[in-house]
């Protein structure tokens, strides 16, 4: 995020992580073919449990939900997902254990899956990546 923009909101980041499912190709489902996890992404504030099956996300839910049970979670602040959203990132922001590094990210709970998946998580996270912040549905 560059200094003369606006913070993103929240909001933002939960709706940025909402479109996985669409976002996500033949490629990236079958790089996760292996993968079966319930997990929690996100803002410290406004998380979304995300579950994925086979690969595939099947379902993002806006938390918190009482008594969801998740293995993981990967959390940072709203302007760390904006400056790792953008289309080529600065360094620091360019990678998510990068921006745990910095501080600007929490990666919490069982590792296992996340770090035994990592570059399926890497790539399903950049997803938004270039998008982020632009009308969903418009050409450009």
């Amino acid at each position: 995020m560059r200094k003369d923009e606006a913070a993103p909101a929240e909001d933002e980041v939960a709706q940025a992580l909402a479109r996985l499912p669409e976002l996500a190709d033949a490629d990236l489902v079958r790089r996760g073919r292996f993968l079966t996890v319930a997990c929690l992404f996100g803002t410290p504030s406004a998380p979304l449990h995300v579950t994925i099956e086979a690969g595939q996300v099947v379902e993002v839910l806006r938390g918190p939900v009482l008594m969801r049970s998740w293995r993981f979670a990967y959390r940072a602040t709203p302007e760390a997902w904006a400056a790792f959203w953008e289309p080529v990132p600065r360094p620091g922001f360019h990678d998510l254990l990068a921006l745990t590094k910095r501080g600007a990210a929490t990666l919490e709970g069982d590792l296992q899956p996340f770090i035994a998946n990592l570059q399926y998580f890497k790539d399903l996270l950049a997803l938004p990546r270039g998008s982020f912040g632009k009308p969903v549905g418009r050409a450009a």
